[in-house]
């Protein structure tokens, strides 16, 4: 089914974007997944091919798009490559982007903007704590006032990009008697005294991720290091976080859509008793399920693409693209490996790896049990 939310200018700029990735990312994913990260050369490339900087206001160098439907085309199109390049990227120029932009002083604006596009400063959020998961509400590192610093005491895990990044924002306690009302968020950089990294984890999928454990002992930061206002951290958070659900939805669609495509040619191809996999009843029925569930799914994500890029969408519809994109990329990719059989289960074949990718999908950006519980509020259960 044709799409109808993009016009000429976004085809123009997914063109821009297929040609990176073939002419960069493509002849170097492996290597990627091996290095258990993306090196500089690449968010430099990406910087240099104006793809960092989509929320970034063009004083600082950036498109200043004010449409997300050009941040939707970027994550589809690398999508397509694996889960983990709209994940990494998506966290740099999606998710930390206006946290800079909109919350920030026009110092520090200036003094991160400018290499934030570029790709010399890499970035990453630092909200997940060993204990607390989605219950971001329940964080225990703390910030304490000590004279004209702040002192950063704790630890945080699950974090990406947190093994490259120059710059985290970290969600930590500043009033522990107001309870969610006494978060705030400090921008660490790296070389700061007590700001140390753990091991890049070894994660089920998307190895071409850096995912880290993140400790804070003693970190001294100045008022220059605040985001926001003290004390608003969480609001902050919560007003943000539709933008990173929705661009999970956009990549777990694209993800999941990809891999179809493929394994669709792959039953056209394969044979088993003298005849393609995909002649038999069986596989064809499914197939054609399996289409027109992404392409229903697609448009739902569409028309949440639309209302975030008017400023409508709201945080329980933004919940619901969530849980239900990732639930159906997941189910899409399980028949997509049946198809394979035995080749599915091989990790040299992109669909064993894609079905590894996206289990994490139900889990991030708050679970999907979250998702739900939201939902379920909000209709006055």
């Amino acid at each position: 089914m044709k799409r109808a939310i993009f016009e000429d200018d976004h085809e123009a700029f997914r063109a821009s974007v297929a040609a990176f990735v073939e002419r960069s990312v493509l002849p170097n994913v492996e290597q990627y997944a091996v290095d258990k990260g993306l090196p500089r050369d690449y968010w430099l490339g990406a910087g240099k091919q104006g793809l960092l900087g989509l929320e970034v206001p063009e004083a600082f160098g950036g498109a200043e798009a004010g449409d997300f439907r050009f941040n939707a085309v970027l994550a589809e199109e690398l999508s397509k490559v694996n889960a983990a390049l709209p994940s990494c990227t998506g966290i740099h120029s999606d998710i930390v982007a206006p946290y800079l932009v909109e919350l920030t002083t026009d110092e520090q604006k200036e003094r991160w903007l400018p290499r934030f596009v570029t790709g010399e400063l890499l970035t990453a959020i630092a909200m997940t704590e060993p204990s607390g998961g989605s219950d971001l509400a329940a964080l225990k590192t703390t910030a304490v006032r000590d004279g004209d610093d702040w002192v950063i005491n704790g630890s945080k895990t699950f974090i990406t990009n947190g093994w490259s990044a120059d710059l985290v924002v970290v969600a930590a306690r500043t009033s522990p008697e107001k309870g969610a009302k006494g978060i705030t968020l400090f921008a660490v950089e790296t070389g700061m005294d007590g700001f140390t990294r753990g091991r890049k984890l070894d994660k089920v999928g998307q190895n071409e991720s850096d995912t880290a454990e993140l400790f804070f002992s003693d970190v001294r930061v100045t008022d220059a290091q605040v985001i926001g206002e003290v004390d608003r951290g969480f609001i902050a958070m919560m007003e943000r976080l539709p933008q990173e659900r929705l661009s999970c939805a956009v990549s777990n669609v694209a993800h999941a859509k990809q891999i179809l495509l493929e394994t669709i040619d792959y039953a056209k191809d394969r044979q088993a008793f003298k005849q393609p996999i995909g002649s038999f009843q069986h596989n064809k029925f499914l197939l054609a399920e399996l289409v027109t569930r992404i392409e229903s799914v697609e448009a739902y994500v569409d028309a949440a693409v639309m209302a975030h890029t008017q400023r409508a969408l709201t945080a329980i519809d933004a919940a619901k693209v969530k849980w239900l994109s990732s639930q159906v990329q997941n189910e899409v990719l399980d028949h997509c490996v049946q198809l394979h059989g035995g080749y599915g289960f091989m990790n040299e074949y992109r669909v064993a790896r894609a079905w590894q990718d996206a289990r994490v999908t139900k889990i991030w950006a708050g679970s999907n049990e979250i998702m739900k519980e939201l939902i379920g509020r909000d209709l006055g259960l």
